[in-house]
């Protein structure tokens, strides 16, 4: 069984090991592979692992041989699903295994805009703490997060993780999605609609996968509804924002700051307007590489082909 991981790196730099991964067949492991060198280095493969190297139609028709593609990310739009079904080809995916850690970036990411750690860090190292005539300064406003609301745009996993760390932080929870669990036992909870949702929170946080009808959720007209109060968070896809639209909002400042841990494009192009925009943190989409959550995700896809080869697969997305 021919084996191939087209862009292990990202995965594994070098602190976790591929070992269970190579006992199921000869694996070949490259830690990127230029696009015009997808075909030729997959080729004879029966399974092949990717994170964002694409496997299009066109790669898909010049690999006779290929049976699987496993996606090292919960993401699958890498892959042309739709050709691969009919090609027989199963893909899967990795579901649950980052739900914790983006949660945690979530709000690292919205604790910074609240406290300005760095900031402060920066000014003492810098000798104005030193050379102070009180006991202390801050150079920043500083905001509590108790009694403020989160709305939170996506309502799974890891949305519904969210908002346990914002009422751990007694924080009132506003929650927007397609598909309604039951929520019953939250306190300070309530479904909304969307403009509600934005118009009401002082934290908008996206957690909803990238869909047409959510591509480019926060676009100008939904940014004018946020109060000017307001923070912005997406650590799930760079494209349910409009990049030029929430860099203007910044800028004449219709809301008052945004963390994003992706961009509409990575890695970006240097003349994103969100690179120069105020009062905007970006983060390379590190959300979900904690070492913990990345060896989950190593585990899970093992998994996934052992079960693959057993005639079981699971995490199929093209069903």
């Amino acid at each position: 069984m021919k084996i191939v991981v087209l862009d292990g790196y990202t995965l594994n730099p070098g602190d976790l090991s591929w070992e269970n991964l190579n006992k199921l067949g000869d694996v070949t492991i490259y830690e990127h592979t230029p696009f015009e060198m997808t075909v030729e280095r997959a080729k004879g493969a029966e399974i092949v692992l990717t994170n964002k190297t694409p496997l299009g139609e066109n790669e898909l028709n010049q690999l006779p041989e290929l049976k699987y593609i496993g996606v090292l990310a919960t993401g699958y739009n890498v892959v042309d699903v739709e050709t691969a079904k009919k090609k027989g080809i199963i893909v899967t995916n990795i579901p649950t295994y980052g739900t914790k850690s983006v949660a945690q970036m979530t709000f690292a990411l919205l604790l910074e805009m609240t406290q300005h750690v760095q900031h402060h860090s920066d000014a003492v190292h810098n000798g104005e703490w030193t050379n102070c005539r009180d006991f202390c300064f801050w150079k920043y406003p500083l905001i509590e997060l108790d009694g403020k609301t989160m709305g939170i745009i996506g309502f799974g996993r890891i949305g519904q993780a969210v908002a346990d760390i914002a009422s751990a932080f007694g924080m009132k929870v506003l929650g927007y999605d397609i598909y309604r669990s039951d929520q019953s036992n939250r306190k300070n909870f309530k479904w909304a609609e969307l403009d509600e949702l934005l118009s009401e929170s002082d934290v908008v946080s996206l957690h909803c996968p990238l869909f047409p009808e959510t591509k480019g959720i926060i676009n100008a007209e939904n940014l004018r509804k946020m109060k000017k109060t307001a923070f912005l968070i997406n650590t799930a896809r760079g494209q349910l924002v409009i990049d030029e639209d929430l860099a203007d909002a910044l800028n004449k400042g219709l809301i008052a700051g945004a963390a994003l841990d992706v961009l509409s494009v990575e890695p970006p192009k240097a003349d994103n307007p969100l690179l120069s925009a105020k009062n905007c943190i970006i983060t390379p989409h590190i959300s979900w590489a904690t070492k913990e959550a990345r060896a989950r995700l190593m585990d899970i896809a093992v998994d996934n082909i052992v079960m693959f080869l057993k005639g079981s697969p699971v995490n199929v997305v093209n069903k």
